[in-house]
């Protein structure tokens, strides 16, 4: 039975150094009275999607929260906001902190002209990601895709292990899938950044098999590519 007043993070982990900063900002957190924090520490897994499918299936709280093992929460009342975002909507199901309204047809969220959100990156020296801000007055900006170094969720929708095996596109797939149920994906306001994301200087872009999982991407998720 779902637990409502309950959160669960969830991380795969391969590093238990960076693991346990994370988890330091995580107990940091402020707890809405009356709630409950857990998490799911995944490790040994060959693949995020299936490693979130693992965690999903074997935790009972409504709210997870599936994030990088580098990322670092800023935002102490991350909770607080989340539940106040997600019990104004029952149709929003997955929220992020960067994502792009639309998704070109290449399939590479990061090259829409729509990108959203904002996010404090480390990659050896420390730089402010920022894209589009809110002109429109709107707590939530609906989107296609959210990256997922943060992806939090109010309903359980399965990722498709099925299709991506590896470490590429469970992100984009993921939020496609949520649309596919008719539940709506978005970007919260955020005044500050609420997550650093502590890259470090040895992160490796492996493009053959980001492209490999492109190709597996575009064929499944192609109409859409074709409506924008």
């Amino acid at each position: 039975m779902t637990d409502e007043r309950k959160f669960c993070f969830v991380l795969s982990v391969n590093n238990e150094a960076v693991f346990d900063i994370a988890l330091q900002h995580i107990r940091q957190l402020v707890i809405p009275p009356g709630y409950s924090v857990d998490y799911s520490k995944i490790t040994g897994s060959q693949g995020l999607a299936y490693a979130y499918n693992t965690a999903m299936h074997s935790s009972n709280a409504k709210y997870k929260i599936y994030m990088h093992q580098d990322v670092l929460l800023l935002n102490r009342n991350f909770l607080i906001d989340l539940l106040r975002i997600f019990s104004s909507d029952s149709e929003l199901g997955m929220i992020g902190v960067v994502g792009a309204r639309n998704i070109p047809r290449n399939g590479v969220w990061w090259e829409s002209a729509e990108k959203i959100g904002k996010v404090l990156e480390n990659r050896g020296l420390f730089a402010y990601l920022q894209f589009e801000d809110f002109f429109s007055g709107e707590s939530v900006v609906p989107v296609d895709a959210i990256d997922g170094l943060l992806m939090a969720t109010q309903y359980d929708v399965p990722w498709r292990e099925d299709l991506f095996t590896g470490w590429h596109f469970y992100d984009v797939s993921q939020s496609l899938e949520f649309k596919r149920r008719g539940y709506k994906v978005g970007i919260p306001s955020q005044v500050a950044p609420w997550c650093l994301h502590f890259m470090g200087r040895e992160h490796r872009f492996d493009l053959q098999a980001y492209n490999y999982y492109r190709d597996i991407f575009l064929r499944n998720y192609i109409e859409f590519m074709e409506v924008h």
